[in-house]
């Protein structure tokens, strides 16, 4: 059932922070010694033409392209402002790959770097929200994560995988409950994430893809063409 107390979360005063954080990843990029060899630790493409340095990273199934070192972000092929946070993610994707290879061990939060210490905050911006919208409904969380390039794991009574980026796929586990039990839900990651992403990433990432399922939903999965 659908929560009707349960909203996005705002975006208040952060715009300063946001910008502080991205102009600091760029400086940090611009400072890498081989960036091609951070792209492809990163699973990016690095190209030339003519006088422009190009990366361009998946995203949540679509390319995203970053022009090196002025430090642009924008979506390949695509007009449109990418939101700030989404181009923090990948700059910082970008800047903390270090290639490792999966692990096929799968860790929650929990099990992240300070992650015990955050947990109730994790659950309640990222795993409560898909509790909420689609617990009742849990076949339908396929259907909205097909849209950010999703496929059926198999975990729980439904789970889904969605690769973030190239190295990091997440994936989001629901059991539907019965007249017993209430839905729960989990989110889960190889545990190798942490050489990709930063704990604070990880949960800014898994509240960001949630909120986007949930966004689909409201809007009775029509695919409009946009993330």
């Amino acid at each position: 059932m659908k929560n009707s107390s349960l909203s996005p979360p705002r975006q208040k005063n952060y715009q300063k922070a946001y910008e502080l954080a991205y102009k600091l990843v760029s400086q940090q990029l611009t400072k890498v010694d081989d960036i091609e060899l951070r792209c492809k630790r990163a699973g990016a493409e690095y190209s030339v033409r003519g006088s422009r340095q190009l990366i361009t990273v998946e995203y949540l199934g679509q390319p995203y392209q970053i022009s090196y070192p002025d430090i642009k972000v924008s979506l390949k092929g695509r007009e449109g402002e990418v939101p700030i946070k989404d181009s923090i993610l990948i700059l910082h994707y970008l800047n903390l790959a270090k290639g490792a290879p999966p692990t096929n061990t799968m860790i929650d939060y929990k099990q992240l770097p300070e992650g015990i210490n955050y947990y109730p905050t994790f659950h309640k911006r990222a795993i409560k929200p898909l509790i909420s919208y689609f617990g009742s409904q849990p076949d339908m969380l396929l259907d909205m994560a097909k849209r950010l390039g999703g496929y059926k794991a198999e975990y729980g009574d439904t789970s889904v995988t969605i690769n973030a980026f190239k190295y990091v796929p997440i994936t989001f586990v629901l059991w539907q409950g019965d007249d017993e039990f209430a839905p729960e839900g989990s989110i889960l990651f190889d545990a190798n994430i942490s050489d990709y992403l930063s704990t604070e990433d990880i949960h800014v990432l898994c509240e960001n893809i949630s909120w986007k399922l949930v966004r689909f939903l409201r809007e009775g999965g029509n695919h409009s063409g946009e993330n």
